[in-house]
């Protein structure tokens, strides 16, 4: 009776520690060297980027002081620019979604554009040298490994905006003869140019940063009040 009950007992016992990596529910090895080797190439460029400038820095530095090889760091960036976008797109996703859990059904549409740039604006803030590069790089960023997925947050973050411009047009708040999502594209223009002129001032602050964004908005929302053009 005795053996029997230490036997079902055993059978409870959870993995032993020398169960294989997915027994245990962890990444094996190979996965956390992969890990590691794209934690060090992205640390590697982030610094040398900042440091030496875009243009200076090739990717061979950035593989020697990352410690890889110089075929490594192709696996994730098929060039520097695309390298530039990997580090830049760490972290958007959760930008984007504290963006759109800041919008507010019933908030003012002045409101609710600077609730949803306002984690924009604070993740741009971080590094700014960085951004700067960012910025004038994303022009005519469009092919690479990371050129889609940058693509598909400026895409949902302009599909936010003219979601936004929807609520308060269903409110009354608004006439537009536009399509929202015309409307959503208008305001992130705007967004841009004027995140590009904060950037480029010697003090980045979030605050005033949102503060010049809202003047431009409102001009946006209120109009010049202009007088209807004569004639036809």
């Amino acid at each position: 009776m005795v053996e029997r009950d230490t036997r079902e007992q055993a059978g409870r016992e959870p993995a032993s520690e020398d169960a294989g990596p997915a027994a245990r529910g962890k990444p094996g090895r190979r996965e956390r060297n992969k890990e590691d080797k794209l934690r060090r190439i992205k640390e590697a460029a982030r610094e040398l980027f900042v440091s030496k400038g875009f243009d200076d820095t090739t990717i061979r530095q950035i593989a020697t002081q990352a410690e890889v090889g110089l075929g490594t760091v192709f696996i994730y960036a098929a060039n520097k620019r695309d390298l530039l976008f990997l580090i830049a797109n760490e972290g958007l996703d959760e930008v984007a979604g504290a963006a759109a859990a800041a919008v507010d059904s019933n908030a003012a549409l002045i409101d609710n554009l600077l609730a949803v740039f306002r984690p924009h604006y604070a993740f741009f803030e971080r590094q700014p040298e960085l951004s700067r590069l960012v910025l004038r790089e994303m022009t005519f960023y469009d092919s690479g490994a990371q050129a889609g997925s940058f693509r598909k947050t400026r895409e949902a973050l302009i599909e936010l905006l003219g979601e936004v411009v929807r609520l308060a047009a269903e409110r009354g708040e608004i006439t537009i003869d536009e399509t929202t999502a015309f409307v959503g594209w208008t305001i992130f223009c705007i967004y841009q140019v004027e995140l590009r002129r904060w950037l480029s001032d010697g003090t980045v602050d979030v605050e005033s940063g949102l503060d010049r964004l809202r003047r431009a908005l409102l001009l946006l929302i209120y109009g010049l009040g202009a007088a209807a053009p004569r004639g036809g």
